[in-house]
Formats: C-alpha cells, structure tokens, sequence
C-alpha cells in the first residue's frame, strides 16, 4: 500500500513511525511532513489546508490510504473531498468535525444528547459577555469557539481576568475569527485526562487513557501551550470509570452524532475532567491528540493500518485491537519563549542515530529542520522525547535521561511530567 499522512507535527511523525511497521505498506508520504521524517517517509511540499491539492496528488499517486493529522482540513472537509473522488482516507466529515470546530455546537450538542459536561453560555456580543461577567462565579473558563491551535481556553480567577479575557478574544481578536464567538462555563474541579477511541460510526474502541501537561511550567503554572508532554496509562482510570466513560461518553456521542446526519468515523478525542460526581467532557476533538498520540501509539500492540481500513470499511468490531503492559512518557523540548514569540535555527546537539527504531525510546520531530549535517530548530515545540518502560515511572525516567543528552539554545521543557501519577504510586508505596 502507498500511504499519505497529513501534517507535519510530533503526532504526523509517530502516525509516520506506527504506519512504517505494517507489512502491506511499501511507501509513505508526508505533507509537509518534517525534518525527522525522511527516513521513513517521501515529504510533499503541501500544506495540510490545500484540501484541493492534496486530493489531487492522492489521485496522481494513487495513494490507498489517507490519513489526517491536524483538525484544520477535518474542518475544511478534505474528507468529503478525497470520498468524493473515491479516495479512501481516515477522519470525519466537515459535518461531523463541527464536534471540535466549534465549542459552541459542541456544547449544544452535549445539552441535547445528555452528555455530562459543565454548565455554560454561548456570547456573540461582547458587551453581554461582559455584563454576564458581573454577576459571575468564578473562577470560570472562557474559551473561544473555533480552532486556536490548543491556546482558545483559558480559566479565569475573577471579574477583572475574564474581562480582559473577553476584549482579548472577542475586541482584538487575538485567535481570529475564532473568538468572534465565545463559549463561558463553570470551571470543573478534578483530574483531567484523555481518552481517545477508535470508531466506524457504530462500534467504539477506547484507546489507553493519557494525560497532557498543557501549562508551560512546572506545577502547571503559566500559559497554555499545544502540550508539554504526556503520559500513558492515567492511574486515575479503573475500569468502572472506563465503563462509564465509554457508555456516557463515547458511545453516546457517536450515537447522538448518528442520529443528527453526523455520522463520525475516525478518531474520537474526549478531553475529560474525573470529578467528584463523575467524568465530565471538557472538550472534544475530531483527531488524534499531540502529544497525546506520542505515547499512545507505542503502546499499540498491532497493526494500525488494519486499524484504520476497518474504521473506513465499517468493521471494526472485527478488529483486533491489543495494548501493550506498561507505560510512557513524553518530554516535550521547546523553543525559548514559546508559547509566545521565539526564534528559530538553533542547532541541536546530542540526538543519537536510530531512535526512531523499536527500542522503546523515540525523538518525534515537531519543530526541526536538517542543515547538513545536524537538525536546527525550525518551531516553537521542537522535539517530543518518548520513551516506553515496565510503568510510567521507569517511562518517565527513562525519557528525562534521554532528555539530559540534548542541548539548543533557549530550550526550556517541563521537569514534571507525569507528576500525578508518580505521586499517585509513591502514596501506594507508604
């Protein structure tokens, strides 16, 4: 098979990595792909939202597969484009992608489909955003309603925040046409974590439960970012709550979705919060997490390309879907400054040959470029060290080992990472 994965990120390069394993694939194409790519995949100088011009080279190809990386084109309905033209390829429709592309549909539609989720008020006008923020509770999250790269939602302690947070989003338009609408709700007090699943439509197959680090620094504090790192499996998940998430959560989506003309295939995302009353959906997404999918998809045991046809051709409940024992971790290495401004053309030192191999120890390229002979920094997260062991701690000290080799000017990463589950097995062990 000739594949084509979409995107060009540390979730395309470990897509990029799982894919290379199958024995029916013969050849990968990434567009635009990344620096640490190459040597699995051919790069294609397309960007992911040049919807018309990747169903064309597809065609040209005669690409068996697709799979999409990013939620951009997912909205733009490059999947209704490549079915149109009879193209097989992996994700929701334009429709159906209205789950993420918009917090205020999705909010709307979790009312209506009794899905558990915070309670909330969808502002066009800024000025009755601002008079509803008067009489308030806070803290509270403003979150703007289209696609902000990660960076649209933001908790807010008092009536001051929340109303610079609005003339933010909503008068300066700081996200776009994005925050030309806003979604207010209640701030959810528990644990978050994500459980992303694999679904044709009809079945769903919960992945292993992850967590992302959002916040730049340690302890959670200072702005949001795409993600920092991750883990994989949370330790907050029994199976009980697995059950329910799966009943309340995933498949009543799927169902609800069915039931509007929405009917989703691919990569379900459910951003969720384990509160005191149970689990709550913070967001959803149309895709694979990033960096969440950087430790999820190592510990796949088989084949995802049979995966993914089965999800295509309705059939997965005949697909043999297995998880490896154990856990990882995920470091994120990223440029000085970000999320705000940063340079870029650093070189980075210290990355050893080959970890790109099943060894249990990976780079997944984010932001890098190759000059010669060595990589340069070319965005604001640069590389996702990933590393697999007997849990997540040995995971996770595994990766900061790894991490310690590496060196760029400006590299700034969270130490934390995974925090809550290693203090969660210290309290087990006294």
């Amino acid at each position: 098979m000739k594949v084509l994965v979409v995107g060009g990120g540390g979730r395309e390069h470990a897509l990029v990595w799982k894919l290379s394993q199958s024995p029916v694939v013969r050849k990968i194409y990434a567009a635009p792909g990344n620096a640490g790519m190459h040597r699995k995949a051919e790069l294609v100088e397309l960007a992911p939202d040049r919807v018309q011009d990747l169903a064309l080279f597809a065609a040209c190809q005669k690409i068996d597969l697709t799979v999409v990386g990013p939620e951009l084109p997912l909205t733009l309905g490059i999947v209704d484009e490549f079915e149109k033209r009879g193209l097989r390829i992996l994700g929701p429709t334009q429709a159906a992608s209205q789950i993420e592309g918009s917090k205020a549909f999705a909010k709307q539609f979790m009312q209506t489909h009794h899905i558990p989720t915070a309670s909330f008020m969808v502002f066009e006008d800024p000025s009755a955003a601002r008079t509803f923020l008067r009489s308030a509770a806070y803290p509270l999250v403003i979150k703007a309603d289209g696609l902000a790269a990660g960076k649209g939602a933001v908790v807010c302690k008092d009536k001051e925040e929340a109303t610079a947070t609005i003339d933010r989003m909503m008068v300066a338009q700081e996200f776009g046409q994005a925050g030309a609408r806003v979604v207010i709700e209640k701030f959810l007090e528990g644990e978050e974590i994500t459980v992303m699943a694999f679904t044709d439509g009809q079945t769903v197959v919960p992945m292993v439960s992850s967590q992302d680090h959002k916040a730049a620094f340690d302890g959670g504090t200072g702005p949001n970012t795409g993600g920092m790192g991750a883990y994989a499996p949370t330790r907050v998940l029994d199976s009980r709550l697995l059950q329910q998430i799966q009943d309340e959560v995933l498949e009543q989506t799927v169902s609800g979705l069915a039931e509007e003309g929405r009917a989703f295939k691919g990569i379900l995302y459910a951003g969720l919060m384990i509160t005191r009353q149970g689990p709550k959906v913070i967001e959803f997404n149309c895709r694979f997490g990033d960096p969440e999918t950087q430790v999820v998809l190592p510990l796949l045991d088989g084949d995802l390309v049979e995966i993914f046809l089965s999800i295509i051709e309705g059939d997965l409940k005949l697909a043999n879907v297995q998880w490896r024992e154990g856990g990882s971790a995920c470091v994120v290495l990223a440029s000085g400054g970000y999320p705000g401004p940063y340079e870029k053309g650093k070189p980075i030192s210290g990355l050893r040959a080959g970890r790109d191999k099943s060894d249990d120890l990976f780079y997944f390229h984010a932001g890098t470029r190759w000059l010669k002979d060595h990589y340069e920094t070319d965005g604001g997260r640069v590389l996702g060290v990933t590393a697999v062991g007997r849990d997540v701690q040995a995971a996770v000290s595994r990766a900061y080992q790894e991490v310690d080799r590496i060196r760029f000017e400006g590299m700034h990463y969270r130490r934390d990472i995974g925090f809550r589950a290693l203090s969660r097995a210290e309290s087990v062990r006294s």
